[in-house]
């Protein structure tokens, strides 16, 4: 652990400074988000702030430098609705795989991408598998771990068959972020019907919701949303550490 300056982002820091904390702690943090609808409660932006806001605050308990965060995910099944913007899946797993390239060259031993959009995770896994034949850098990638746990022990409802989009859990992390950018008053409840050859083929979550919320969000609160950020950020701490020492 090092002591802190002024930012862990690198966009508001320079050459030097950046340099200066990689001699100290060379690890980086990419947050991997989304830009994607999430109900008429919440912006688009929902997986990219989390995304980011726990980077920032895994990186203030480890000295990890916060690299951008990317906004852009594999975000097929709300490709119709406005203001979606989806990236091919094998897209996103180069765009890793640039970032960890990059990094590499000026001495970062360990990155870490922290993702805030299920449908990024096989990018992530591909990313990483590819990496270990082309790099010596050290990736690690996490999603909210141990999450069945966690949504058993804090969370008063259901999941829609494990998937977790604009519920209860997500806006009760953006309650505890963000809450300007929530509208209680516009949370729903919906589950929708589970078509027999969902998952099977080109069906898609956009053409089955009415609401875009899975689960309900009307249970959400912000004393969730906080005790959620701190069993994330201390499980993705003790992940990152163990992963540095084994460098």
């Amino acid at each position: 652990m090092i002591q802190l300056k002024q930012t862990n982002e690198i966009l508001y820091m320079t050459r030097d400074d950046v340099q200066e904390r990689i001699t100290e702690f060379p690890v980086a943090i990419l947050p991997l988000g989304a830009t994607e609808q999430h109900g008429h409660h919440m912006p688009l932006g929902v997986d990219t702030i989390l995304a980011h806001e726990l980077s920032k605050k895994v990186a203030d308990k480890t000295g990890a430098l916060v690299l951008p965060p990317m906004p852009f995910g594999y975000s097929w099944v709300w490709r119709d609705i406005a203001g979606t913007i989806s990236l091919q899946q094998h897209h996103v797993e180069m765009i890793i795989k640039d970032v960890a390239h990059s990094v590499e060259r000026y001495g970062i031993k360990l990155l870490v991408v922290i993702n805030g959009h299920d449908a990024n995770k096989a990018s992530m896994k591909y990313a990483v598998r590819e990496l270990v034949d082309e790099s010596d850098l050290k990736v690690i990638y996490l999603f909210y771990p141990e999450m069945d746990e966690v949504l058993d022990e804090l969370m008063e409802t259901p999941t829609w068959h494990g998937m977790i989009h604009a519920c209860e859990f997500e806006t009760s992390l953006m309650l505890a972020v963000k809450p300007d950018l929530v509208d209680m008053d516009k949370a729903v409840k919906e589950y929708p019907t589970k078509d027999n050859l969902y998952g099977k083929s080109s069906m898609s979550l956009g053409n089955i919701s009415k609401s875009g919320v899975f689960g309900n969000s009307t249970k959400a609160t912000k004393e969730k949303g906080q005790k959620l950020l701190k069993i994330f950020v201390d499980k993705m701490v003790a992940n990152i550490m163990q992963a540095y020492k084994e460098i």
